[in-house]
C-alpha cells in the first residue's frame, strides 16, 4: 500500500475523526460490535470495539489480505483508551532475512514468549487513554535477531476504544507531537 510512497514524519493509518477512519481496514466481529463513538471524556469520535471474546472481534491493515502495509517507518504508536477487559494487537513485519515476524501484546498475558516467527508480550494499561509506542526496529533486533525492514499488517482485537494508529520515523515526546496527534482532555469547569 505504502512501500511506492515517500514517508517521513508520522503515516497514520486510522484517524478517527476522519470522514472515513477504517477505509483502510477490514473488520471481523462476531458477538460485539465495531462502531464509531463519541467519547465522554475527550468529546470526540473515536472507534469502540466491544465483544465477549477478543479473537472474534478485530480490525486489521490492510484489508486486502494479498497486500501489504509496505510501511518502513520504524516506530508504530497507539492511542487507546482501556476499557478495563480483555485486549490485544498483532504486528507483522519482514526482517533482513526475508522472514515474516509477529509481535503480539496483550493485557491478559503475564509472560513473554517467543519462537522463531512469533513473540508474545504482556502489556500493562492504565485506566482511561493510555498511548502505546512499539520500537519495532528495537523490539526485532532484541527478539529475533535480525534488523526490521517494513510492516506487513496491522491488526486490533477488541476490547478498546481508538483515536488513532500511527507511524512516525523517530520517537516523538508528546509536546513535540502536532496539535491532532494528541489526547486534550477537556478541563473542569468550575461552579
Amino acid at each position: 500500500m505504502f512501500r511506492n510512497t515517500f514517508q517521513s514524519g508520522f503515516l497514520s493509518i486510522l484517524y478517527s475523526v476522519g470522514s472515513k477512519p477504517l477505509e483502510l481496514w477490514d473488520k471481523k466481529v462476531v458477538n460485539g460490535h465495531i462502531k464509531r463513538i463519541t467519547d465522554n471524556e475527550i468529546h470526540s469520535s473515536v472507534i469502540e470495539m466491544v465483544a465477549a471474546n477478543v479473537s472474534t472481534c478485530y480490525i486489521v491493515c490492510p484489508a486486502d489480505p494479498n497486500k501489504t502495509l509496505g510501511v518502513k517507518l520504524g516506530f508504530l504508536h497507539f492511542t487507546i483508551k482501556n476499557l478495563k477487559h480483555y485486549f490485544t494487537f498483532e504486528i507483522t513485519l519482514l526482517d533482513d532475512k526475508n522472514m515474516k515476524r509477529r509481535f503480539r501484546a496483550s493485557n491478559y498475558q503475564t509472560k513473554a514468549k517467543k519462537n522463531e516467527f512469533i513473540c508474545t508480550l504482556p502489556m500493562v494499561l492504565t485506566d482511561g487513554w493510555n498511548q502505546i509506542h512499539f520500537n519495532l526496529a528495537e523490539y526485532t533486533h532484541r527478539v529475533f535477531g535480525t534488523n526490521y525492514v517494513e510492516t506487513l499488517r496491522v491488526q486490533v482485537h477488541a476490547n478498546c476504544r481508538i483515536r488513532r494508529i500511527y507511524f512516525s520515523d523517530s520517537p516523538h515526546k508528546e509536546e513535540d507531537l502536532p496539535p491532532e496527534f494528541k489526547i486534550i482532555m477537556p478541563t473542569p469547569q468550575k461552579s
